[in-house]
């Protein structure tokens, strides 16, 4: 694929993640009467069943990382050059902001907002960690020993750290800028935003250093 198309695939499939991300939080808590569980509930399965459709029909073109720190890792061990890199990142952001908006204009929203929904302190950061690190291993994973499977297991994966961590599993610093542009179910508020990519960076980091020691192929 020319890099025009891998770069269109990016910014449209981040895009895409994030007005389902931050669409399905809306209609969840439109619907679900105050009950935040219900609303939750909501928000991850639209996130865990598109995740699957997106990354099968981007994965493709341009790999779907659709997340700055995929494609930083990517590119730590060579499986893209740094220009294209660059070029990933920025489409991931201006894609993610746009989908942002989508979901405002969707839902009659005020286009442009703000978030103040806190996501402050030491575990919402460890939660981060957790939640990077364990989608580094479903993707190292998965493209080592079983590539076919990773949209189901990104999805899947997604779908359980909503749940078992208290940050909901951002995991993306692209997804965690572009929260912090809608006071909706799914925002960030601005000043919760380094210590949830602090955490982002680490959980990738040390998800890299395990699982290239664990799955270094020794020689015969």
């Amino acid at each position: 694929m020319t890099l025009a198309r891998r770069i269109a695939a990016e910014a449209l499939g981040t895009a895409l993640l994030l007005a389902v991300v931050v669409g399905s939080g809306i209609m969840g808590e439109r619907l679900a009467g105050g009950n935040v569980a219900i609303a939750l509930l909501g928000n991850t399965l639209a996130t865990g069943a598109a995740l699957v459709v997106l990354i099968t029909i981007f994965g493709p073109v341009s790999g779907a990382h659709f997340n700055p720190v995929v494609t930083l890792v990517m590119t730590a061990r060579r499986e893209i050059a740094h220009w294209p890199a660059a070029l990933y990142v920025v489409a991931q952001i201006a894609g993610a902001l746009a989908g942002v908006w989508i979901a405002h204009a969707m839902f009659g929203q005020a286009i442009l907002q703000v978030s103040t929904h806190a996501r402050d302190g030491g575990a919402q950061v460890l939660s981060e960690a957790v939640a990077t690190f364990g989608l580094m291993a479903t993707i190292l994973g998965t493209s080592r020993f079983r590539p076919e499977a990773t949209a189901v297991c990104v999805g899947l994966y997604i779908t359980a750290a909503y749940w078992f961590t208290a940050s909901t599993s951002f995991a993306n610093p692209a997804v965690t800028l572009a929260r912090s542009l809608t006071d909706t179910f799914s925002g960030i508020a601005p000043a919760s935003i380094p210590g949830f990519v602090l955490g982002q960076l680490v959980g990738a980091a040390a998800a890299v250093a395990v699982f290239d020691w664990m799955f270094k192929q020794e020689p015969a």
